[in-house]
């Protein structure tokens, strides 16, 4: 078996030299050098993964994914849960935490854990097989230590935390208003101001680093649940460390690429979108904002310790699960064959980190053929100046008769919406925060509004009541003097409803839920602040609110087209149809040189191939176009002279 692993990782690197020459520099491995490749357990697992069930599709991707770049092996989320009656992914009471509040894995799902040794054992047989081991954190610590108020572990001195004359507990760093927004029962922030708060933290990640863990997915301090403090902290204690970790963020519900340039530097990759799940509308969500990414040049900009990357989400792709089961892989991709090569293709212009979310045991052949195809491989690594190419025409194909002759014709992209505005957040940075302002209603109450005017005709401003919700006499007393200053915004319609900025739903990519009224409580992401400048801040995410329309479409068509070129010289061109008809997409290769001013390609002919039909297009000096399928794609590779 070792034998096995160790020619394959020769071929691999043999095949690729330019990994070599990108992984290594004058002053060491430079982390993230490539987009990470790799397979995550949640798309097929949940969270209901065992040791057996690891270790099995370890050995297969070790076979079958190694060879093309794929060596990270992540356990998601929900580890340390015990798989029994009543355990589900927000319950409360079923984690295995150890003397000092740390998760460790449930010893019945992951045996060799016992006895302290974490996932050591795992992170040795995974590591054996040429691969790499990494795992999925949440923010903060967890509501069961905090309950259990354990002590906070001082890794210094190998004792309980002690500082100012005392032992530090979990309760004096937990965060209870703060809270995960979609895992309220779960997790909450810590404290970072506190020496005993840093403390815990260092102690998480150096006990990962001990167990051989090679990445990290911290979850719930990104996007709407943006914890720029926990990141910085998590950020210098990995830097620190003896062991090279890869950090990734998720979710990135909301993020923009202001926000993420907050964060960049401190990590390696980052999700840039809510969970893409094996639906159309989740992969078609994806195309404006890996757009905006382009533009701001984000795409392997600097990160901790090497380079990061933005992340379109694992490839639910093959055999899956759903979303927040304790169910195992049991059903198939809902994508049909021309929306997974729209998919991988785009995921692989945009040069997102390729990690697979289907089961490798039951990997079938087109599968398998799409995330190993050795052009999307090249384009993912080795490309550069990757951008979306907007110099595209389509024209929607028409049946006439039974004998499926086809007319084509020019068509207008046609998405109809409303004017609905809703709450978004965005970094207070912004101007497009600033606007909000107050106006006395009477006496006793003040109401804050937006600036403007909603479009529709005599639609009043957003506002909300400005006061403190009906709450217990004694809950006010308890927090008033911890938050001055801090406010609560009341429903016009119900004094005891709150609003809240970040769901409390774990989003898909295709779903926009904020800015929800709800039962008020004393937590973070129900408490503003007005600042004198007109922004409203939240106190969960420390992100503003500002009002933007929501576009409703009715229908969601249109084409879209990236552009990137070769190492070898060569220029990639993908069309993507996203009307529901097939539509005949054109480029002219005059247009080429718009966005690729550098090459030369003035007057140019080119020649090449199709990559997923194998076509040959011959020598043009006008255009390329192709019949791409609705839902599908086209993916060209030129060679211009």
């Amino acid at each position: 078996m070792k034998l096995f692993v160790l020619i394959s990782f020769l071929l691999f690197l043999l095949l690729n030299p330019r990994v070599l020459s990108k992984t290594v520099s004058d002053g060491g491995p430079e982390r993230a050098s490539l987009p990470p490749r790799g397979w995550n357990s949640y798309d097929s697992f949940c969270w209901t993964i065992s040791e057996e069930e690891l270790l099995q599709s370890a050995e297969i991707i070790s076979k079958r994914l190694l060879p093309h770049g794929y060596e990270y092996v992540v356990v998601d989320y929900l580890w340390y849960r015990r798989k029994v009656k009543g355990a589900y992914t927000d319950s409360l009471g079923f984690d295995v935490i150890d003397e000092w509040g740390r998760m460790i894995p449930d010893p019945d799902r992951w045996p060799s854990s016992k006895g302290g040794k974490g996932f050591t054992e795992v992170a040795k047989k995974v590591h054996g097989m040429g691969l790499k081991f990494g795992i999925h954190v949440m923010s903060g610590i967890s509501t069961q230590a905090v309950n259990a108020n354990t002590p906070i572990l001082d890794t210094i001195s190998g004792g309980a935390y002690e500082e100012s004359g005392r032992k530090w507990t979990a309760k004096d760093i937990g965060i209870k208003e703060r809270a995960c927004a979609w895992m309220q029962h779960g997790f909450m922030s810590v404290d970072t101001k506190l020496g005993a708060g840093r403390a815990f933290l260092r102690s998480l990640y150096e006990q990962y680093a001990e167990w051989g863990i090679d990445f990290v997915k911290h979850d719930c301090v990104f996007g709407d649940d943006l914890d720029i403090n926990e990141i910085s902290v998590v950020s210098e204690v990995l830097k620190q460390l003896d062991r090279p970790i890869l950090y990734s963020l998720s979710p990135g519900t909301s993020v923009t690429p202001a926000m993420a340039k907050d964060v960049n530097g401190l990590v390696n990759m980052y999700r840039i979108t809510g969970d893409d799940w094996d639906s159309w509308r989740d992969v078609a969500a994806h195309f404006d904002v890996t757009r905006d990414f382009s533009t701001a040049s984000m795409i392997g900009a600097k990160g901790l310790l090497g380079k990061s990357w933005p992340d379109l989400d694992m490839l639910p792709l093959g055999w899956l699960t759903d979303p927040g089961s304790n169910e195992g892989p049991h059903r198939s991709c809902n994508l049909n064959p021309d929306e997974q090569r729209t998919q991988v293709t785009l995921w692989s212009m945009a040069k997102s980190p390729f990690m697979f979310g289907g089961d490798v045991r039951k990997l079938d052949e087109s599968t398998y053929n799409a995330i190993t195809n050795p052009t999307l491989l090249e384009i993912n690594w080795f490309s550069s100046n990757n951008m979306e190419f907007p110099y595209v025409t389509g024209m929607r194909v028409h049946r006439t008769d039974e004998s499926h002759s086809y007319q084509s014709r020019r068509y207008a992209i046609d998405v109809r919406t409303s004017d609905t505005q809703g709450l978004a957040l965005t970094t207070c940075s912004n101007s497009e925060a600033i606007g909000w302002s107050t106006e006395a209603l009477d006496e006793e109450f003040e109401k804050i509004c937006w600036k403007e005017k909603f479009k529709r005709k005599n639609q009043a401003p957003f506002c909300v009541y400005k006061g403190e919700p009906l709450l217990a006499s004694d809950e006010i007393m308890t927090y008033k003097q911890k938050y001055q200053g801090k406010l609560r915004l009341l429903s016009t319609d119900r004094r005891d409803f709150c609003l809240g900025a970040s769901s409390n739903e774990r989003l898909t990519a295709k779903e926009i839920k904020r800015g929800a009224f709800s039962p008020c409580r004393w937590e973070t992401n129900q408490m503003w602040e007005l600042n004198p400048n007109g922004t409203l801040v939240n106190g969960y995410s420390g992100l503003c609110a500002t009002m933007k329309s929501v576009k409703a479409e009715v229908s969601s068509v249109g084409t879209r087209s990236w552009i990137a070129t070769g190492s070898r010289g060569e220029i990639y061109v993908a069309f993507f149809n996203l009307n529901t008809r097939k539509t005949v997409i054109s480029a002219k290769i005059s247009d080429l040189a718009k966005a690729l001013p550098s090459q030369t390609l003035n007057g140019a002919s080119c020649e090449g191939r199709e990559v997923w039909s194998g076509k040959d297009i011959g020598l043009t000096k006008q255009s390329i176009s192709m019949a791409v399928n609705a839902h599908g794609c086209a993916l060209f590779v030129l060679n211009c002279h």
